[in-house]
């Protein structure tokens, strides 16, 4: 059996304030036709990154609703993770000879995992992101299952999209965040729906911001500067690189200026993200108003979510300069707090932000240069900017509409399942429903 991640139970009703009475009463309406049904989530790595963050969240509130939902990973091993974050990057676009002894080892890894896995029972399964996903190939009894992809698919490197594609089609259904991303190899088994946040995680609660600037203070920022500030791992997907640049530019206009790069290092099943530190920390050099955090032990006593909260909330502005971007949960989690973002022109973020409107969108290291200065001058506009960001992230990116779309799912995959048992197997393609049609 697969290691388990132990959960507690979150309460619908919890969540009343942040959500229409026409959404909570379709969910319970739902929750009460699916009680008891059994999901098993599978993803890498219980904790560090975007996944986990989101089932940390979901799987609790799957429970709370009646579902017997479980969360499981697969066994941890560096060099298995070293080939999964090389298809990775090569899904997102990186070029990427793809060897044979990778595959042969990565199919290894999927047949090892899948012993530990053949007497696991689920009414559904969920697994997450390409580490997984290549158990339905020594699993096909696995049905319903759902492979729920959280990359950035716009333009894959070839090679590894065939290889990876070809167990993605033994999946009854393919979720991506956007539609930028559905590919015509899936595409009959496509469903798009995005990521969410949590707003009764301590990272994303209201927080006093007197304390806020106590807790930057702590950590040797200057509170009395002008602080522009990126949450995100050392992943040169999120261009941090990009961000020094950025901030060298700015400052030209305003020489206060500070900057935070918050990406510590808890992810189990990201190799990489030491050589980008050094390479940041070398970019940055001697700057006295430059802060990288990146080792969780500076900390002290204080959580990683009230860090990353206070850090966020004691920013002028926030950056989230990626340059591939599957969603981007930290852009969510500052608009949510009534921050105004500045994104990088990618897939998820485009989706989140409307330039100019609940933020802004920057290609270039001198865009995003140009728009920080534009904000830290104009207060106004960048609290503006904030009421609105957070006002369409409680439209459209909180845990309950996720929760929502994942019971369509559900209750869409179990009725065909059940009507194919009733017609002897039959396997015909059926539509994607149509809550997805968009």
């Amino acid at each position: 059996m697969l290691p388990k991640v132990q959960t507690p139970v979150k309460k619908i009703e919890d969540y009343r304030e942040y959500i229409s009475r026409k959404q909570y009463e379709e969910i319970k309406k739902k929750a009460e036709r699916l009680k008891g049904l059994k999901v098993n989530m599978v993803n890498s790595t219980p904790r560090g990154g975007g996944v986990a963050e989101i089932l940390k969240s979901l799987v609790p509130l799957m429970k709370g609703i009646g579902l017997k939902a479980n969360w499981y990973t697969i066994p941890a091993r560096e060099d298995f993770f070293k080939i999964t974050k090389e298809m990775h990057n090569a899904l997102q676009g990186k070029m990427y000879d793809f060897p044979f002894s990778a595959r042969k080892r990565y199919i290894q890894h999927m047949a090892r995992t899948a012993t530990m896995m053949k007497d696991m029972e689920a009414d559904v399964w969920v697994v997450h992101d390409p580490q997984p996903a290549g158990v339905i190939q020594y699993l096909p009894h696995f049905h319903p299952s759902v492979c729920r992809l959280h990359i950035d698919l716009s333009s894959p490197n070839q090679d590894v999209w065939e290889f990876v594609a070809g167990f993605l089609e033994m999946y009854d259904r393919v979720v991506v965040s956007s539609k930028e991303f559905v590919r015509p190899e899936v595409e009959k088994e496509a469903v798009v729906f995005p990521p969410a946040i949590d707003p009764l995680m301590s990272k994303n609660q209201p927080m006093d911001e007197k304390y806020c600037l106590e807790v930057a203070k702590s950590l040797g920022i200057d509170i009395k500067k002008p602080l522009v500030t990126q949450v995100s791992r050392f992943d040169p997907w999120k261009d941090p690189l990009g961000v020094v640049k950025a901030y060298k530019l700015a400052k030209k206009e305003i020489p206060n200026l500070q900057l935070a790069m918050a990406g510590l290092f808890l992810a189990q099943d990201d190799p990489e993200g030491l050589k980008v530190y050094k390479k940041v920390k070398a970019e940055v050099g001697n700057d006295p108003d430059a802060f990288l955090f990146s080792d969780p032990n500076v900390l002290g006593g204080l959580k990683v979510d009230t860090f990353v909260n206070a850090l966020q909330v004691a920013s002028d502005v926030v950056l989230q300069k990626s340059v591939k971007e599957g969603f981007g949960l930290t852009v969510t989690e500052a608009m949510w707090k009534g921050k105004a973002v500045i994104g990088g022109k990618a897939g998820g973020i485009k989706m989140q932000i409307k330039d100019g409107e609940n933020g802004f969108v920057a290609a270039t290291p001198e865009e995003t240069a140009q728009k920080i200065v534009k904000l830290i001058r104009n207060p106004d506009m960048a609290r503006r900017i904030g009421r609105r960001a957070k006002e369409s992230v409680k439209k459209n990116f909180l845990m309950p509409r996720l929760l929502n779309d994942y019971l369509d799912l559900f209750e869409y995959l179990t009725a065909h399942h059940a009507n194919n048992k009733r017609s002897n197997g039959s396997q015909e393609v059926m539509e994607m429903f149509s809550p997805y049609k968009k």
